[in-house]
């Protein structure tokens, strides 16, 4: 499961964040889940994972030989007695369901650390011990100053909360963030974190010309000096308390000063100083334009959470549900799935030549899946008797040969992806013989004169899905539905 999608179905829920969001959330990821209120006397008969609050947090549990881990911000593994004694009697259980494997999305991080990468292979086999040591501490202060950079962005950082919070009287994440947040530097949106960054970065590719840059590097660190001053009085004399990532950067900065005074020499060129002040520069005006653009994309993700959440009440979609006139089919027996009893029926109006309906027929496959005892459907083409399309006429002559067999769903999807009625005759209908097709026009024309020619669609109950959401949407509000007596009566 992404972490980020989790996060924002989430956040976007309109009950945010009680356990009713977070329930909803695993299931429209596709993780069934049961929520109890369980006595903590019978905690011995849970399985090895489960959810509840920890620390007034949601947390998995597992379960180990000897003691249990937590994993919440950052892994903790305490004993069966601290398990008790900070949590609720508030018990998840769930049960994965088999997803598609989504695609990593780009992160420009990758960038920075297969640079990092090189120049740590580079240094290690062309540079003196004192150069690699030099460039190893740039490495790590590009990696703490990506993650607080990131951070800023709401990404989560085990590294940090880690860092801060691994129960020091004095170091906490609360403390880290106080800190961090107390910076008043604005520079074209930067802060003096995000100079971290654009510092380390800089001096770890002036780092790979050593020693030719020895004394940009020797002046530039001693340069730092003045951060390191800067940092302390904020942590010792104005918000009185310390931070331990930026405890371990001053140490970064303090390590390569070390180094420059003990073994850079004093030459400088004029071609060294350009090269230098072009490298610092592009590390520069490179993270204003990237944080520039990642701080857009965070005020959308903010926005759209706040829509999402007012989309996602189910008070309203109910609403707009119930707003067009219930339509009453007569024709509902051909192309019909699932139990005749069952909570919900959905109608889906469709067309084997729509572009669109492929994500449809998924949709409702996915439903039929998850919810068998609960749902039923019936899907309904827009086919009229029209000689001058025989393909048509076959195709669904195709489905109609299949529709009483486990096959049906398999052959219009196999149609939907391949769109060759010659294979899907070949698989499906071999002995081909002439089809009644009277029902099925029949049905079309209830569409006709329903208003529905315009496929894909769902109707719930007889109930139009509203226009103003999207059809994946459904499985937002499906739990809800099933448990909707008014609806569920219509």
């Amino acid at each position: 499961m992404d972490s980020k999608e989790f996060h924002f179905q989430f956040q976007s829920h309109p009950n945010y964040p009680s356990a009713l969001a977070f329930s909803d959330t695993l299931n429209f990821m596709g993780i069934k889940n049961d929520a109890y209120n369980l006595e903590k006397e019978y905690w011995d008969e849970l399985p090895e994972e489960f959810i509840t609050i920890y620390k007034n947090d949601f947390a998995l549990i597992r379960k180990n030989k000897t003691n249990f881990s937590v994993f919440s911000d950052k892994e903790e593994k305490i004993s069966e007695v601290e398990l008790l004694k900070n949590t609720t009697d508030f018990v998840l259980l769930f049960e994965k369901e088999k997803t598609e494997q989504q695609k990593p999305q780009y992160n420009f991080s990758y960038f920075l650390y297969a640079v990092s990468g090189f120049a740590l292979l580079y240094s290690v086999v062309f540079q003196s011990w004192y150069s690699v040591v030099f460039n190893v501490l740039s490495i790590v202060g590009i990696y703490i100053s990506l993650e607080i950079f990131n951070k800023k962005f709401g990404k989560e950082s085990v590294v940090l909360n880690n860092f801060c919070g691994s129960g020091a009287k004095n170091s906490t994440p609360e403390n880290c963030t106080k800190i961090i947040d107390s910076d008043k530097i604005n520079i074209l949106g930067l802060k003096l974190s995000d100079f971290c960054l654009v510092y380390f970065s800089a001096i770890l590719v002036l780092g790979l010309f050593l020693p030719e840059t020895e004394n940009i590097l020797k002046i530039v660190s001693f340069a730092s000096i003045l951060v390191i001053t800067y940092s302390l009085v904020v942590q010792v004399f104005i918000e009185k308390t310390f931070c331990r990532i930026c405890l371990i950067i001053i140490a970064i900065l303090a390590g390569q000063i070390a180094i420059s005074f003990l073994f850079f020499g004093n030459e400088i060129s004029v071609k060294v100083t350009i090269f230098s002040f072009f490298a610092f520069f592009v590390s520069f005006f490179g993270l204003v334009f990237i944080n520039d653009l990642m701080g857009q994309k965070e005020k959308y993700r903010k926005s759209n959470i706040k829509n999402l959440r007012f989309k996602r009440n189910y008070a309203l979609f109910k609403r707009e549900l119930l707003e067009k006139e219930k339509v009453n089919f007569q024709n509902t027996e051909i192309f019909k799935i699932g139990k005749s009893d069952a909570k919900l029926h959905i109608s889906l109006i469709s067309n084997p030549y729509c572009g669109y309906c492929k994500d449809a027929h998924k949709i409702l496959e996915k439903l039929l899946k998850k919810y068998p005892e609960d749902i039923s459907a019936q899907i309904r083409f827009n086919y009229f008797k029209d000689e001058k399309n025989e393909t048509y006429k076959n195709v669904i002559s195709d489905f109609v040969s299949v529709y009483n067999t486990d096959k049906f769903l398999e052959a219009i999807d196999f149609w939907l992806e391949s769109r060759d009625e010659k294979k899907l005759r070949e698989k499906y209908n071999p002995d081909f013989e002439e089809t009644d097709l009277s029902e099925i026009i029949k049905t079309a024309k209830e569409n006709k004169e329903s208003g529905f020619t315009f496929t894909p669609m769902f109707l719930i109950n007889g109930l139009q899905f509203p226009d103003n959401y999207d059809r994946e949407d459904i499985f937002y509000f499906i739990d809800d539905l099933l448990e909707d007596e008014e609806l569920v009566k219509k």
